[in-house]
This record gives C-alpha cells, structure tokens and sequence, in this order.
C-alpha cells in the first residue's frame, strides 16, 4: 500500500487534513501508526475547548484507514472506538 497524503484518504477533507498536520500527522502512514483513538486525542488536547464529533474525527480516521466512508463502520468498532477515547 502506498503512503498516500491524507487529502488523499476518504472521509479526510481539508479542514481535517490540517488538524492532523498541527498534531505532527501528515501521512496514511503516520495516521495508521498513530491510529484513530489516538489522533482524535491528539487533535482533542490540542483544542480543549472545542467540540470534536467523533463521527467527523474519530470515525472519519477509522473510515480512512479502512478505506470506508465512516457511515459504514460496524457499530461494534464504532463503541470500541469510543471506549477508547474515553
């Protein structure tokens, strides 16, 4: 698998590209090692005061590590997802 940029990802637009490049993620291959419970913390402790929705950052990382939109992720991975962050 190629390690493509993360615009390049489904489910990672712009906006999202540009959290995960301030929390020192610029890569498919950086995203999947730091991997999505991770990142959305990251991205989290970076902005406390803001609200991150996990469909549009958690989901949206897990989506793009399998190459899914993150609507059809199981609802098992989704709670397990959730767990993880806290």
């Amino acid at each position: 698998m190629q390690n493509r940029k993360l615009i390049e990802l489904k489910n990672i637009g712009k906006k999202i590209a540009g959290r995960l490049s301030e929390v020192g993620i610029f890569s498919e291959d950086e995203l999947r090692r730091v991997g999505a419970a991770e990142a959305h913390r990251m991205i989290r402790e970076k902005y406390p005061d803001e609200t991150l929705p996990v469909c549009y950052y958690l989901y949206s990382f897990e989506g793009a590590l399998r190459d899914k939109h993150w609507n059809d992720i199981s609802q098992e991975r989704k709670l397990e997802l959730k767990r993880m962050i806290g």
